[in-house]
């Protein structure tokens, strides 16, 4: 699953209105709109206001790999 459907999920699954959450990451509607049906490409910047809007842990939506060893 791609970070940006990790997203739409995210906002889904809460029961939030995407207009909302745009708004509170400073980013236009159309673009927002863009980015969660794949259509624009999701930049970091993007995703860390989505995330402060949230107020969650970019983890949230990244699966992200220990190159540890150990924890493999």
């Amino acid at each position: 699953m791609q970070v940006y459907e990790k997203v739409l999920e995210y906002i889904d699954t809460h029961h939030l209105e995407q207009k909302s959450v745009a708004d509170a990451a400073g980013i236009p509607n159309v673009t927002f709109n863009a980015i969660l049906t794949g259509k624009r490409k999701m930049y970091v910047e993007d995703l860390k206001a989505i995330c402060f809007a949230l107020n969650v842990k970019a983890d949230v939506f990244m699966e992200l790999e220990s190159n540890d060893p150990e924890t493999a």
